[in-house]
């Protein structure tokens, strides 16, 4: 069954407060998703990228213990993200950053990239490895696409897309002079000012959305 889209629980929870439950038994997805999955690993070799097709994580079901987020995990194809009508209930994790101040870590996604290429972003994200806590997830990505430490970090919420991947969002505030070393993965990077409104004219409103959410 898909998780569907939309808000499907709501923090904020430490990072000890999440806990993943690994299912042995891997996802297979369905003989169209596969062919889907298939052909979109080639269309990204195509215009240059690695590619890295492999093993990820599905989020199989979610539930709030007291205070604590369980996560029910299971192995299955990264290339299935990538079907547009049908991520089969992928798990991403995305690490927003702010400063102390309340400024926005934004990047501009790399040509080659898988997802939102040559587009500005916030903060950084990538699929949930094999065996990690999506907590884990989220300052591992923090590190290795900015090279950045947090001060704080907490897992705000757990979210249906409408392509059926399953995002943990996560909040990381910086210090004020925090100076991003950037990854390969992006070409350009600023800090956007706190206030949403000031953001630039070509932010995306799927990220003002994301904003306001996380500032509510």
């Amino acid at each position: 069954m898909s998780a569907g889209s939309g808000i499907l629980a709501r923090g904020p929870w430490q990072s000890d407060q999440v806990e993943a439950r690994w299912l042995e038994e891997a996802y297979v997805p369905p003989a169209d998703v596969v062919r889907q999955a298939d052909a979109a690993v080639t269309g990204l070799r195509q215009r240059g990228s690695p590619a890295h097709d492999g093993m990820a994580t599905r989020l199989a079901g979610w539930r709030e213990e007291g205070d604590r987020l369980v996560l029910d995990l299971q192995p299955m194809r990264w290339a299935v993200r990538l079907v547009e009508d049908n991520a089969c209930d992928s798990l991403t994790a995305l690490c927003v950053v702010r400063t102390a101040d309340g400024r926005w870590l934004a990047g501009r996604r790399a040509a080659w990239v898988s997802t939102w290429a040559n587009r500005w972003a916030l903060g950084a994200g990538g699929a949930v490895d094999l065996g990690e806590s999506p907590a884990q997830t989220l300052s591992r990505e923090l590190d290795e696409e900015w090279q950045l430490e947090p001060e704080r970090l907490s897992v705000e919420a757990l979210l249906g897309l409408p392509n059926g991947v399953v995002m943990v969002v996560g909040l990381a505030t910086v210090p004020d002079g925090a100076e991003p070393v950037p990854d390969h993965e992006h070409d350009e990077w600023a800090w956007w000012p706190a206030d949403i409104a000031d953001w630039p004219a070509d932010a995306d409103d799927r990220l003002k959305l994301m904003a306001g959410l996380l500032s509510a």
